[in-house]
């Protein structure tokens, strides 16, 4: 394709015509300040920001916007600095998935109604990446993603933590009694030291490891830690890319093939990602026209072992592994398993960005032939109980919960679970199985991460520390346990999930990948016919928007009308 000029830049429509219109536009980027020489026929780059002041893993994105601009000022680009909402995964309530279809469509809009070539998208907790990248696919003009980057280790009593893993494993201490109040307090202003993402292989980073393999990042931009020098000069080069991508008109489908999500579905499985991972990887895929039926990841997830030694699932942290190689030694080991020639943004291939990259500790980045767990990190689980599949990992779960049956122990709603978990008197054994239901992307609302439900305190203090749980929800990507998520369809749509009552048999079975309720066909038909749905939809507002449209898990919680691939007309400028 020919290098644009000029006057085929999008933005020439606002600024480049001789009329009353064109006038206005240009008299206003005059009244900001700026000179003609500033923004005519230069490309205008948007830098969409997620910055904000409640969301701490974007503490630093204020300062790194100005250094893209900076990078974008240097190439010969017109930088413009468009705010998006943020996503805060530790403050917005019930859930950031309620809102990253929100974010999907605002970056959209944001790119299509402005008079922009191409956008630098800054972002990192956990939405705030499918959400930037699937609105980006839609819009699909040239786009590049800065990740966030990993906080710094967290550190306490002389041990490394993980902000998430290390959380659940010390509150279930704290819980059976083994730690004061005062060192949980000592823990909580130790673990999250510096502002990025966490710091463990949780949603974050494997979103912005997914976002690299997608080729949407520079190399090795993924995995910098946010607190790095290396990441403000990362930001930079990031302004000066998008310049250059706007001249060669490299837009997200011109990159985006089914062997980039075949290639992203195996860097999910083999750095032990979060199963978040996959309904993003759904929605995306989507976006650009692609279906990824969860068949598909169970069958790559026997391709590759885990070979990211990274908590939840192995020993280190995100530091450790930049340290290690990074991103760029990650996918080095696994070039013989990946599509090599898949193009990125930079206009390299996949092959040729990794094949020189240098492993430095082969125990955190392990070769493809000593991964810490075998293939299948993550398994998807179908029967009468979840007719359109279940996730979970089976390397983060006791080995002996992979193959078990024992009593249903239900829940319908969050208080209620968290009241009878808290009740020393509850009837309940190691060999119960605890079902949370009504928490799927309809009934949350928006798929809350409440899958990983903790374990009953009267068993805490026997030591037991897992027990299979069973929900429509999602959970942290930091957290681990034998915990079946993403139940589809959900309970709160009339799922078999909503038929399951205390006492039922539910046997899990990993290796042959069943989910089943014991009861009969006859039996579950009639239970379903007298359900009654467990409350009334939103009557207003965008939660009803939210339950009328969205999708199921195994179809990425996009809504119905965001998917496809067909692309919207430009707006017209009169």
């Amino acid at each position: 394709m020919p290098r644009k000029t000029p006057e085929t830049l999008r933005s020439h429509r606002w600024f480049g015509a001789n009329d009353l219109r064109s006038f206005g536009h240009r008299s206003r980027a005059l009244q900001m300040g700026h000179r003609y020489e500033d923004f005519m026929g230069k490309p205008v780059i948007a830098v969409i920001n997620t910055w904000s002041e409640a969301n701490p893993c974007h503490t630093h994105l204020r300062t790194r916007a100005e250094e893209v601009k900076r990078g974008i000022w240097q190439a010969g680009g017109f930088p413009m600095e468009l705010p998006a909402l943020s996503l805060s995964e530790n403050f917005v309530k019930p859930t950031t998935m309620l809102y990253r279809n929100f974010l999907a469509m605002e970056t959209e809009e944001l790119l299509r109604s402005h008079p922009v070539d191409g956008a630098v998208l800054l972002g990192g907790c956990d939405k705030t990446v499918p959400g930037l990248l699937m609105g980006a696919i839609s819009m699909n003009i040239p786009a590049i993603f800065m990740p966030a980057g990993p906080m710094l280790r967290g550190n306490w009593a002389g041990k490394q933590l993980g902000s998430g893993s290390d959380v659940w494993k010390y509150w279930a201490d704290k819980e059976a009694g083994n730690i004061t109040d005062a060192e949980w307090r000592e823990m909580e202003q130790g673990i999250a030291r510096s502002f990025g993402t966490c710091m463990t292989m949780g949603t974050a980073s494997t979103m912005a490891g997914i976002a690299e393999i997608l080729g949407f990042t520079l190399p090795g931009a993924a995995s910098i830690p946010a607190a790095d020098s290396g990441h403000t000069r990362m930001a930079v080069s990031c302004g000066v890319a998008c310049v250059d991508m706007v001249w060669n008109d490299t837009t997200p489908k011109s990159i985006l093939t089914k062997a980039s999500f075949e290639n992203a579905i195996l860097a999910l499985m083999a750095m032990g990602g979060s199963t978040n991972g996959i309904i993003h990887l759904v929605a995306m895929a989507r976006r650009a026209g692609f279906e990824l039926p969860l068949s598909e990841f169970d069958r790559l997830s026997h391709s590759v072992g885990v070979i990211a030694n990274l908590r939840p699932s192995g020993e280190f942290l995100m530091e450790d592994f930049f340290y290690a190689g990074g991103f760029p030694a990650f996918f080095k080991q696994l070039l013989p398993l990946l599509h090599t020639n898949e193009k990125t943004v930079t206009g390299t291939t996949l092959a040729e960005r990794y094949q020189d990259a240098r492993i430095w500790n082969d125990n955190i980045i392990r070769p493809l032939d000593r991964p810490i767990a075998a293939g299948g990190s993550i398994a998807v689980l179908t029967g009468n109980l979840a007719p359109r599949g279940a996730v979970m990992k089976p390397a983060a779960a006791e080995a002996h919960l992979t193959q078990h049956t024992g009593p249903a122990l239900v829940f319908d709603d969050y208080e209620s679970m968290m009241r009878a978990i808290n009740d020393e008197t509850l009837d309940v054994t190691p060999d119960h199985v605890l079902v949370f239901r009504n928490a799927g992307p309809v009934g949350g609302p928006g798929m809350p991460e409440w899958g990983m439900l903790p374990i009953p305190k009267k068993l805490l203090k026997l030591g037991i520390r897992d027990m299979v749980r069973i929900s429509d929800a999602r959970m942290s990507g930091t957290s681990y346990g034998a915990c079946i998520l993403h139940v589809a369809p959900e309970a709160a749509i009339g799922g078999p999930l909503a038929a399951v009552r205390n006492g039922d048999l539910i046997t899990v079975d990993v290796q042959n990948r069943i989910l089943n309720l014991a009861i009969s066909d006859a039996e579950m038909a009639t239970r379903l016919a007298q359900w009654v749905p467990p409350k009334k939809p939103a009557s207003r507002g965008y939660i009803r928007l939210h339950g009328a449209h969205v999708t199921q898990a195994d179809e990425g919680c996009d809504y119905d009308f965001l998917e496809g691939n067909e692309a919207l007309p430009e707006p017209e400028i009169h």
